[in-house]
C-alpha cells in the first residue's frame, strides 16, 4: 500500500515578535495561510526497521537532517512501530525560503504514516508531536488559515482570506531562521503589526484591508542583512502588486494580486532578474 500526501507552502500575512522567552524561543503572533505550491510525499511500508528518504531534488538532505525523516523516526519511536518506511519526496517548494517547506513535509509525513500504519492518532495529538519537530509543524498538520501564538504551536483557526493570486519570488540566497531571530531585539521594535486588524480584515472578507494589515517585524532584520530582498520587495511594489510582504524570516517575498490581468506583468518583470518565481492561488 502507498499513501500520498500533499505538503503545501505557507505564507505569513502578519508576523509579530512580542518578547524573548525563558526557554530561548520568541513569543510570537502570526497569521498564516497556505498557497497552492506543494511538495508531494509518497510513503510505502518496508518490512525491515529502517527509514529511507528519496527525492528528485539534489539539494536536500536525505538523512536525519531531513524533517520528514525526523517525523518518521519520532512516530516510530513514540508508537513502537517496528516496520520501516520509504518516503519519496517530490520537492517543489524552495528550501530555506520562509515558506515552511520542511515543516510541511514533516506534517505530511506524520499524517501519512498515521494512515499507513493505522495508528488512529488524532489531529490534536499529531500537532503535539509536530511541535517537537518545529514551530510551524503544528499549523502545517491541519493547514487552512490560523492565528498562531506562543512559539507558533498555539493555533486558533480563522476563515480563509478572500481569494486572490499570490506571486512568490525567492532570490538566490538562503536565510537562516535562527540567525534572523537571533538578531531580533523585541524590546526595540517600534511598530508592531496588528493580529486583530488582520483577523478583522479576513472575517470581513476585505482584500484591501488584508493588504493594508500586512506586516512582518522580521523584515527589518532580513532586509538589512540581504539588500536583494529589499530590492525584490520594491520591484514587486513597482510592478503593481496590491500588497507585498516578506514571508517568515525570508528571503521569499510575496505579492497579493486581485486582478488576474496584472499577474503576467508582475511575474515576467520578476523573472527578468529572479529565477524562482511562482504565480499561485491561495489554498482555500
Amino acid at each position: 500500500m502507498k499513501i500520498y500526501e500533499k505538503a503545501p507552502a505557507k505564507i505569513n500575512l502578519m508576523l509579530d515578535v512580542l518578547r524573548k522567552r525563558d526557554d530561548g524561543y520568541h513569543e510570537v503572533e502570526m497569521i498564516m495561510t497556505m498557497v497552492d505550491l506543494s511538495d508531494r510525499l509518497t510513503m510505502s511500508e518496508l518490512p525491515r526497521d529502517t527509514i529511507i528518504i528519496s527525492s528528485q531534488a539534489g539539494y536536500i538532505p536525505l538523512d536525519e537532517k531531513n524533517l520528514a525523516f525526523q517525523a518518521a523516526r519520532l512516530i516510530k519511536e513514540r508508537y513502537n512501530v517496528s516496520t520501516g518506511v520509504h518516503i519519496h519526496l517530490d520537492k517543489h517548494i524552495p528550501v530555506a525560503a520562509g515558506l515552511a517547506g520542511g515543516s510541511s513535509d514533516a506534517a505530511a509525513a506524520l499524517r501519512g504514516l498515521n494512515k499507513l500504519w493505522k495508528l488512529g492518532i488524532s489531529d490534536a495529538e499529531l500537532r503535539v508531536l509536530g511541535a517537537e519537530l518545529g514551530s510551524d509543524v503544528p499549523f502545517c498538520i491541519t493547514g487552512g488559515t490560523a492565528l498562531a501564538s506562543g512559539r507558533g504551536e498555539l493555533l486558533q483557526p480563522l476563515p480563509n482570506p478572500p481569494q486572490c493570486w499570490v506571486i512568490l519570488a525567492k532570490p538566490p540566497i538562503n536565510v537562516s531562521t535562527a540567525e534572523v531571530y537571533g538578531r531580533v531585539k523585541a524590546d526595540q521594535i517600534t511598530h508592531h503589526p496588528s493580529a486583530r486588524q488582520m483577523e478583522q480584515a479576513i472575517r470581513n472578507a476585505s482584500f484591501a484591508d488584508v493588504c493594508n494589515a500586512l506586516g512582518n517585524v522580521l523584515e527589518d532584520v532580513t532586509l538589512k542583512l540581504y539588500p536583494e530582498v529589499e530590492h525584490l520587495k520594491n520591484s514587486m511594489i513597482r510592478l503593481g502588486a496590491d500588497g507585498v510582504l516578506m514571508s517568515g524570516s525570508g528571503p521569499t517575498v510575496f505579492g497579493l494580486v486581485s486582478k488576474e490581468a496584472k499577474v503576467p506583468r508582475i511575474y515576467n518583470g520578476l523573472r527578468g532578474f529572479c529565477k524562482d518565481v511562482y504565480a499561485v492561488r491561495l489554498l482555500t
